[in-house]
């Protein structure tokens, strides 16, 4: 199971859900405590801001982010959860749930799994720099950003409420 929340919730996440993987999605230099239940191994940081377009001064998410969200996914076991959060749990955590559901499950349909992800969190707004760029990756020909700008924006909020994203519909 993948769980998703915002910076305010790891803790609260990892010890509800007992997480033995977490990931950080966040701007370099914002401070994250890693929780003392989750070894450093199993903690993956990519520093990167929420952006879509190059901006001057901003990290622009890209292909080496998303091989090693790709990598990390790839090496859970999966016999206890992962949290993934940014620092809303609405945009880069929320895209990163859906590509490792997405990778996790190849034979799950993209726009079903979208589905799930709306279903699941009325917020969630994912990165569709990092969507399309794991599309990419993936070999999915478009399927996955089709998917995600069919669920549209997620309703408006200062930082989304805690979800899982099962891996199999």
């Amino acid at each position: 199971m993948i769980h998703v929340c915002p910076l305010s919730k790891i803790e609260e996440t990892v010890s509800g859900t007992g997480a033995e993987r977490l990931i950080t999605l966040i701007n370099a230099g914002t401070p994250v405590v890693r929780p003392a239940s989750i070894l450093a191994e199993h903690h993956l940081r990519l520093s990167m801001n929420d952006i879509a377009e190059a901006q001057e001064g901003m990290t622009l998410p890209g292909q080496e982010h998303v091989a090693a969200l790709l990598d990390f996914a790839r090496n859970w076991s999966r016999a206890r959860p992962l949290v993934v959060h940014c620092y809303a749990g609405i945009s880069r955590s929320t895209a990163s749930a859906y590509i490792m559901a997405a990778a996790l499950s190849p034979k799950r349909d993209e726009f079903e799994l979208a589905a799930a992800l709306r279903r699941a969190s009325p917020t969630a707004t994912p990165n569709v720099r990092l969507i399309a760029l794991a599309d990419a990756l993936m070999d999915r020909r478009g399927r996955m950003v089709e998917a995600i700008r069919g669920i549209g924006r997620g309703a408006e909020a200062f930082e989304g409420a805690p979800f899982e994203l099962a891996l199999e519909s």
